[in-house]
């Protein structure tokens, strides 16, 4: 019984934290690309700092893995320098508008 209740509270606490999950404002967005669209942006860019890899592209990505993403690099779960530097300046609901923005262009768009 009381895993049952156990289960049902994290259920809840689950429930209640998304609801709470700001909602993203393309439009909002626009104002904020800048950071991004200077790595993100450039097809084929692969960065040399700390390590050369192959840089992402936001475009069409789903908005939930970009929220996920730019926490984790803020909270410290990711780590690159720029990456986290970027997502520290960022509030919940700057990272819910730019995967608002990024989620509705189309694979690959800045």
């Amino acid at each position: 019984m009381k895993t049952m209740h156990l289960l049902a509270c994290a259920a809840l606490a689950g429930a209640l934290a998304a609801s709470h999950a700001a909602e993203g404002n393309p439009e909002a967005a626009k104002g904020k690309i800048s950071m991004c669209a200077g790595c993100h942006g450039i097809p084929g860019y692969r960065t040399t700092f700390p390590e050369v890899y192959h840089v992402p592209k936001l475009g069409g990505q789903h908005p939930a893995y970009i929220v996920k993403a730019l926490t984790a690099y803020k909270n410290g779960e990711r780590s690159h320098p720029t990456m986290t530097g970027i997502a520290a300046s960022l509030s919940e609901q700057d990272m819910a508008d730019l995967a608002a923005y990024y989620g509705a262009k189309q694979e690959g768009g800045k």
